[in-house]
């Protein structure tokens, strides 16, 4: 229904690829899409795990057996000892090509395997964004994605509170729990929704704890558990400026909006509430990072935010060395006092672009400061306009 951005193929034609991407973003249903005939090694298929589990070799023995050029191997993650297979086959120069997909890194980090030493080149597949949305939206207000958020069956679906619902229970219980990566479930349970709570926040491990009920140690190793799993990111903040001291806590924000809006129980955002601002923030967040990966474009993201709290959402760092300043505001009107924040950064530095995202129906410029609609920069930012 919707026309992804990555090309698998255009990928493929150069060297195997390692597909990476939180559960139901689409991996399975892209590679399906992509190619007409391929082997498949699905994980979640309790046999073929079973088999090699006990005898990983055995993927070299079945993969030079069979007469497809195309390999994949579904949430190699369950399995880590495979990547060594692959990368033999890889070494050995049959004429495959390998798609590894994954849901989790953490697995893979913790028993030190090796990413295909260089083999592979990383993807990673995100949630529907507003460029892949108007290409199969009947509607092309970008609304829907700031509510249900961009996973394709929540946005697809008559009932996306029912589907958010059905993916942290999967998560909880396929990711979590069989994976033994937390000891106590209710704890990380309640984690969750603290931290559902204070998305696009920095990140106050005091305060969490109290919240949830555990440890403030307790709420790091969570913390990177989510960004293992992927399932959230970290932002760290821009702390060069001199004239106002930053300060240095990163914020986090989970890797989709409508799983963020489930736990913290938003389920309708009125334009001009705090509620709607955050999901707007959190939406561009989730642009920002799509459009780097998709892109290719290497550029570093951060947040500022000075002790006497002047604030800028998103401050880009190009490879020149130029630096974008981006303020989000949730507000049908964005007046003089909302470009403070980015006022006072200049102070420091010079921002090539002041570009404040809003709610507004038309696109102003007022002096330096271009003032766009949410809407019209999703669109300019897919046309490279800013980078």
């Amino acid at each position: 229904m919707f026309k992804r951005i990555i090309d698998l193929r255009d990928h493929l034609a150069d060297i195997s690829l390692f597909l990476l991407g939180p559960r139901q973003t689409g991996k399975s249903t892209l590679i399906k899409d992509s190619f007409a005939s391929l082997q498949l090694f699905d994980l979640l298929d309790p046999e073929l795990f079973r088999d090699l589990q006990k005898s990983p070799a055995l993927l070299k023995e079945m993969v030079q057996a069979s007469s497809e050029k195309i390999v994949v191997i579904d949430e190699i993650q369950k399995i880590p000892e495979l990547l060594d297979v692959a990368h033999s086959l890889i070494e050995s120069k049959i004429k495959k090509r390998f798609i590894l997909t994954g849901s989790s890194a953490r697995k893979i980090k913790k028993q030190g395997q090796n990413l295909l030493g260089g083999r592979a080149f990383p993807l990673s597949l995100h949630p529907i964004t507003s460029k892949e949305y108007l290409t199969g939206a009947k509607n092309q207000d970008l609304h829907p994605l700031l509510e249900q958020g961009g996973l394709p069956q929540v946005i697809t679906s008559k009932n996306p509170n029912r589907l958010l619902k059905a993916y942290v229970g999967v998560y909880l219980q396929e990711e979590i729990k069989a994976e033994a990566y937390v000891r106590n479930l209710g704890d990380f349970s309640r984690f969750l929704d603290v931290a559902a709570l204070t998305n696009s926040e920095q990140i106050n491990l005091k305060g969490i704890a109290n919240d949830a009920q555990i440890s403030p140690r307790t709420v790091s190793s969570y913390y990177e558990i989510l960004q293992d799993t992927l399932i959230g990111y970290l932002l760290e903040s821009f702390r060069e400026t001199k004239t106002r001291k930053a300060v240095a806590t990163p914020k986090f924000y989970f890797f989709d909006v409508g799983v963020s809006n489930f736990l913290s129980g938003r389920e309708k955002l009125s334009p001009g509430t705090s509620e709607y601002g955050k999901a707007l923030e959190h939406f561009i967040f989730t642009e920002l990072l799509a459009y780097r990966d998709y892109s290719e474009k290497s550029f570093e993201l951060f947040y500022w935010r000075s002790t006497s709290q002047y604030e800028v959402d998103f401050i880009i760092r190009m490879k020149s060395k130029k630096l974008i300043g981006i303020e989000v505001k949730g507000t049908n009107r964005v007046d003089k006092d909302d470009l403070k924040g980015l006022k006072a950064f200049e102070e420091d530095f010079k921002l090539s672009q002041k570009i404040v995202v809003c709610n507004e129906k038309h696109p102003r410029q007022v002096d330096d400061f271009l003032i766009l609609p949410y809407a019209e920069f999703c669109k300019r930012l897919w046309a490279n306009e800013f980078i």
